[in-house]
């Protein structure tokens, strides 16, 4: 797992925190900046999982006997 995952997630649960204050004191623009820095953990973390997913299928073909 790289470093993109964790941050991603950490992101998204800042976001969410946001989101909750946003709405607590009806702050539409707080709202608006939690929903924002949720969806760009999510594109984070899922950046990071595709990433690690590569590294993988790269590994997988260097040690691959060649044909």
């Amino acid at each position: 797992m790289n470093r993109h995952v964790p941050r991603g997630k950490w992101r998204q649960f800042k976001g969410e925190s946001k989101k909750q204050w946003g709405r607590l004191l009806k702050d539409e623009l707080a709202v608006f900046y939690g929903e924002k820095e949720t969806l760009a953990g999510k594109a984070e973390e899922n950046f990071g999982l595709i990433e690690d997913k590569i590294d993988r299928t790269y590994q997988q073909l260097r040690t691959a006997p060649g044909d």
